[in-house]
């Protein structure tokens, strides 16, 4: 388990040096082996790998918001915690819609309080793009890996 956790870790990290140009900063593809190690490990697996992928993320962009980036690390280890619950209990299209509004509308409404509102409605597009792309993969990946992980891996769940 902790080979796997350190796998998705480092797919993470490859996806966080794969950025798309936003209107603010970047998006990365740091989640989606996130929401992979979500789906086939375990929701707690893919929050650690969620979290880690988005400090990496920033890491490679020279942290541009500073010690916020530890919020943003936690709101994802949350998003990527819950959709693997749901995923597990086979609401896989909630899961994916969940996630992709959440990472879009909630997890940015720290900022209107620390910047502005103006931020937070230029940060929004570059978020939803980033997020349907990221959940799109995953969604995509998860089907072809899932015969690769053994089924007792799958029912096992990675406790935080």
């Amino acid at each position: 388990m902790l080979s796997l956790l350190a796998l998705f870790s480092a797919l993470s990290a490859v996806g966080a040096a794969i950025k798309i140009p936003a209107i603010v900063g970047s998006v990365a593809f740091d989640v989606f082996p996130a929401l992979l190690a979500a789906a086939l490990l375990g929701s707690g697996a893919g929050a650690i790998v969620g979290a880690l992928g988005h400090l990496l993320s920033a890491l490679i962009s020279g942290f541009p918001l500073g010690p916020m980036h530890l919020l943003i690390a936690i709101e994802m280890a949350l998003l990527v915690y819950i959709f693997g619950v749901l995923y597990k209990k086979n609401k896989k299209s909630t899961a994916s819609i969940l996630f992709v509004l959440a990472n879009t509308f909630a997890a940015p409404l720290p900022f209107i309080i620390i910047m502005n509102i103006a931020f937070y409605i230029a940060l929004v597009p570059s978020l939803l793009i980033g997020s349907i792309i990221n959940t799109v993969i995953a969604l995509a990946a998860i089907q072809r890996l899932r015969s690769l992980v053994k089924p007792d891996i799958l029912n096992h769940d990675v406790k935080l």
